[in-house]
């Protein structure tokens, strides 16, 4: 929990940087994007060799070394002086955060019960959700105290922190409770135990010959893969680009709600006008995320009840998969003709709660269907969903640069790509482990 919160800190303060960045490096949009862009696609070339090597040698020694990593550079991102010193640094930074949740999730497979696994990656989304919403208000306090270069440099001394604590008390190997207490592995009342899947123990022994012939032949990880890419691009606009479009088309409009009104005149009389508008439209950039995280452990509270009265975890999946993907289309796209600044976040938060319903059962799935080469199919997973976020701020640059600032346009594109995503769980088998497939 603690390291996704961080995580999501480190990722998101830059979205509030962004107009200091632009201003002090004389950015354009489509420059900004590419700079946004810079850590997705790095994130998505490392996240397999990050899950693989967590399967190979232990989310132990890779957290360590990958959280260091990150932080070294959201201290360097602090210190960047052009488009290509900036651009570099994203990238590194990128590098460092792959191996992330491809190894928390290795985690929660080798030390946590299968009827539990759900509910534990609900908690650690509505946790990265959460410090990814409340972060653009952090961000906001630090800068008051400190320059926005310094408060990288902050940021980052904080993973560096978190990672010998966590190399300190972290051990790969299951807890002595769990070995000694077999009931707690039980599989739930209305679930029959896979024989390949039984087979599979959380843990391997030995070096991994990972399965590559069927990963890439099996239409359940084609679909896991489109499903997730269709995910990331529409959420990853919240993290990238909506403080800019808030103070572009939402911040003159502050004072049209009666309760961002009210809002405003207490904060002014603690606040300058100026800071209280920031404020104002901080707080209005953090909705999406915490209904993001309410999305989360919504699913994850949501899922044991719905698998009892269906008999069917496939099934249970599939149908939170398809309200979420369609409820964050619409949403999405009816937010930007809402004139209330206030409504218009809020239809947003809820099209974010729709797209986080749908984020503990696909990383289930991977743990169900990955088994032992849980790291490797999640890192996959992860990197397709990342290639969805270095092309969605990069296309929304470039379509706000050629069509006179059209923010409705690049709603709509979103949630086509939502609408697609949510077929693809029409045909998703989610419970299969992947070697039970048969290559053809």
């Amino acid at each position: 929990m603690t390291l996704a919160i961080i995580t999501y800190v480190d990722r998101v303060c830059i979205s509030q940087a962004a107009p200091f960045l632009q201003e002090e490096l004389s950015l354009t949009a489509g420059q900004m994007g590419l700079a946004f862009s810079a850590f997705a696609w790095a994130y998505a070339l490392f996240e397999i060799p990050g899950g693989w090597l967590g399967d190979r040698i232990g989310p132990r020694k890779v957290l360590m070394r990958v959280v260091i990593m990150w932080s070294v550079f959201t201290v360097a991102t602090g210190y960047v002086w052009n488009l290509a010193s900036l651009v570099i640094a994203r990238f590194c930074f990128g590098m460092g955060e792959a191996g992330c949740f491809p190894n928390l999730t290795k985690a929660f497979m080798i030390w946590l019960p299968r009827p539990k696994r759900t509910r534990a990656q609900a908690i650690l989304w509505l946790s990265a959700r959460w410090g990814g919403a409340f972060t653009p208000l952090l961000v906001i306090w630090v800068m008051s105290l400190l320059s926005w270069r310094n408060t990288f440099a902050l940021f980052g001394t904080l993973g560096v922190i978190w990672a010998f604590a966590f190399h300190r008390s972290f051990r790969d190997h299951n807890p002595p409770h769990v070995v000694a207490a077999p009931e707690t592995l039980e599989q739930p009342p209305h679930t029959v135990p896979n024989p390949a899947e039984q087979a599979n123990a959380d843990t391997p022994a030995g070096p991994l010959h990972v399965p590559w012939r069927k990963l890439l032949s099996s239409r359940t990880v084609w679909l896991l893969w489109v499903q997730y890419f269709c995910l990331t691009y529409g959420w990853f606009f919240y993290v990238t680009w909506l403080p800019t479009y808030l103070k572009e088309t939402r911040g003159l409009e502050l004072d049209q709600n009666a309760f961002m009104l009210w809002l405003g005149n207490v904060l002014r009389e603690l606040l300058t006008p100026e800071t209280t508008r920031t404020v104002l439209v901080a707080a209005l950039a953090g909705i999406p995320l915490f209904f993001g995280g309410l999305g989360a452990i919504v699913c994850g509270l949501v899922t044991p009840h719905l698998v009892r009265q269906t008999g069917s975890v496939a099934r249970t999946r599939q149908t939170l998969a398809v309200l979420g993907f369609t409820g964050a289309a619409a949403l999405l796209v009816s937010s930007a003709y809402i004139r209330d600044p206030l409504l218009a976040m809020l239809a947003m938060g809820l099209a974010s709660f729709c797209n986080d319903l749908t984020m503990p059962g696909s990383w289930s799935t991977c743990m169900d269907v990955g088994a032992q080469y849980t790291g490797t199919l999640s890192g996959s997973m992860n990197m397709m969903g990342s290639i969805g976020a270095a092309i969605a701020p990069l296309v929304i640059g470039i379509i706000l640069d050629s069509s006179g600032r059209n923010w409705a346009l690049t709603f709509w594109i979103s949630g086509i790509i939502y609408f697609l995503g949510g077929l693809c769980w029409l045909w998703l088998d989610p419970v299969t482990p992947i070697e039970a497939h048969t290559v053809e």
